[in-house]
């Protein structure tokens, strides 16, 4: 099959549909993310922490980072992690399975302000209950 100018213009138009692509990217060690830099000027910084596969993972595994040739994919060779590219603009940094571990520790962080908040909700009776539109029915 030969490539044509059509099929070219297809398939470049098909790629603007899936996302941006990214064109840098970079291990920032003094705030442990990894940054990168898409075709649509944007500049995404994501915690390493949050990226699955890159927790505990040192500053020289880090510092390497390969972009796919067509921009949506991050390769980590020394780590032999992979992560697309788009999927960063969606918050998705790992499987469903990571993305559900990463919720519930969300939710089970304690601070003063939930603390603070908790009293509060406490001295008005507690959380106010769920009400169901009368349209729903169960």
């Amino acid at each position: 099959m030969a490539i044509t100018n059509e099929s070219i213009a297809a398939a470049r138009k098909a790629g603007e549909a899936i996302g941006p692509c990214a064109v840098a990217a970079r291990y920032r060690r003094s705030i442990a993310k990894i940054e990168v830099d898409f075709d649509n000027g944007v500049t995404l910084a994501v915690p390493v922490a949050l990226i699955q596969g890159l927790g505990g993972a040192s500053d020289a595994d880090l510092k390497v980072i390969e972009i796919s040739p067509t921009g949506w994919g991050l390769h980590f060779p020394k780590l032999d992690v992979d992560l697309y590219a788009p999927a960063l603009f969606e918050g998705i940094y790992g499987s469903k399975v990571w993305m559900k571990q990463l919720a519930s520790r969300a939710g089970s962080v304690r601070s003063d302000a939930k603390a603070a908040s908790s009293r509060e909700n406490g001295k008005k009776g507690g959380r106010p209950r769920k009400v169901r539109p009368e349209h729903e029915h169960v």
